[in-house]
């Protein structure tokens, strides 16, 4: 007669990485009544390279997480977006939509990301800090993840012994690099688009500006990169200053991104009050995997969340809402996998996951996609800048489709368009 040996779990669910996607996984669980634990390798407050810009698919996340976001808590308030390129500046507000709300946020992410976590932990989410998970721990038998190692740090940052944490369920959310999805085998897709991101901080007369500023024409001498710049006041007298690149220029990983920066913001207008004397933080670089360029999102007990698994918007490099959208669709799927009684069943739940992102996200990535690719043809380029901003239906679609807001019920024209299109285009 054989018997199975019972597996003893720390938690229902360990999640890894205590960012965006981390923490709203974690909230989401916790709500629900699940034991989850939270295993963070830094210790808050952190750094994290971010353009610190949330549009209002992030807000509506903050405010299903029930986070205080009014101006007294700290938060600045953004009515949409201000477009400049090809001799022209458009301002396009956010849209006003029964799925959304109509303001976007700016909060800097080294104490954003704490605000997060703090939230999931009065969820009832137990947080680890100073973890560092080195790998996933597999059951002998089937090869199911059902836990991981890790090695903490002393406050002195010194490594201390390798410790173990078993659940039935693992969820990567540990960032673009994703130590956690390497280690299972889960790689980079090479076919998907990767950008780079470089960002700073200047004291600013526009520090308190009401739209969030994005810069068309970002050039390399009298080449025009397939990118944009991005000036996002913070509400405190700073803007956040920075620059993206899409890998679908052939000068993608040959420039020097900060060099280039500090060229774009030379030829900055005056008003803006950038200089040497008002920068505030140094120049940090960070890699955006985009358009679900990790896969499997969901295998063998282990679910990708964000970053982890490529969900940055290929369009606008947003990852933010993704990562917290991709959260909750997860702590919804586990929770219903976690009270199912037979393996196969909870096997069945959890394969919802990854369909469930592919039926949200899956048109859209597709169609950022071929724009990332349109976009590194520099005369694609300069014809959207220099004819593009000068008609407003035109720009109206764009504004939809780069910032993924609409409604899904196809309310307006535009609306309809981009989803129909977004249903059509295939999902691979």
């Amino acid at each position: 007669m054989s018997t199975t040996t019972q597996i003893s779990y720390d938690a229902d669910v360990i999640v890894v990485g205590a960012g965006p996607g981390g923490s709203a996984t974690a909230y989401h669980l916790a709500q629900r009544g699940l034991d989850v634990l939270v295993l963070e390798k830094t210790t808050f407050p952190r750094e994290k390279v971010c353009g610190d810009g949330l549009t209002p698919r992030a807000v509506k996340q903050l405010i299903e997480m029930d986070i205080d976001i009014s101006p007294e808590a700290g938060w600045a308030h953004n009515v949409g977006l201000r477009i400049i390129g090809g001799g022209h500046r458009l301002e396009m507000p956010w849209p006003d939509l029964a799925t959304f709300p109509n303001y976007g946020l700016t909060r800097t992410r080294k104490d954003f990301d704490e605000i997060l976590a703090r939230q999931a932990q009065k969820a009832g989410a137990r947080v680890i800090e100073r973890t560092s998970v080195t790998g996933p721990i597999r059951d002998d038998r089937t090869g199911r993840i059902i836990g991981v190692t890790a090695r903490t740090t002393d406050d002195a940052g010194k490594k201390q012994a390798e410790v173990t944490y078993r659940a039935p369920i693992v969820v990567a959310a540990d960032g673009n690099s994703s130590r956690l999805s390497v280690a299972a085998g889960r790689e980079r897709l090479e076919n998907r688009p990767m950008g780079v991101a470089v960002r700073t901080y200047y004291r600013s007369p526009f520090g308190s500006d009401p739209w969030l500023e994005s810069h068309l024409e970002l050039w390399d001498g009298d080449k025009l990169l397939p990118g944009y710049g991005w000036i996002f006041p913070m509400g405190d007298g700073t803007v956040n200053v920075g620059l993206g690149i899409l890998d679908s220029s052939p000068a993608f990983g040959k420039v020097d991104y900060k060099a280039l920066m500090q060229r774009w913001i030379d030829r900055a207008d005056d008003s803006y009050g950038f200089s040497e004397e008002s920068r505030t933080d140094q120049m940090r670089g960070a890699a955006l995997p985009m358009a679900f360029n990790r896969k499997p999102h969901y295998a063998d007990g282990l679910l990708l969340v964000g970053d982890s698994g490529g969900m940055i918007n290929p369009f606008n490099g947003e990852g933010i809402a993704y990562a917290m959208e991709s959260g909750q669709v997860a702590a919804e799927v586990m929770s219903q996998a976690l009270r199912r009684p037979t393996a196969d069943s909870r096997e069945k739940a959890l394969g919802d996951y990854p369909r469930r992102l592919k039926q949200e996200y899956g048109g859209y990535y597709t169609l950022g996609r071929v724009f990332v690719k349109m976009i590194g043809n520099p005369e694609i380029m300069r014809l959207c800048t220099q004819k593009g901003l000068s008609r407003p239906l035109l720009m109206k679609f764009t504004m939809t489709m780069l910032s993924n807001l609409r409604d899904p019920r196809g309310g307006q024209p535009v609306d309809r368009i981009v989803n129909a299109l977004t249903k059509i285009a295939p999902t691979a």
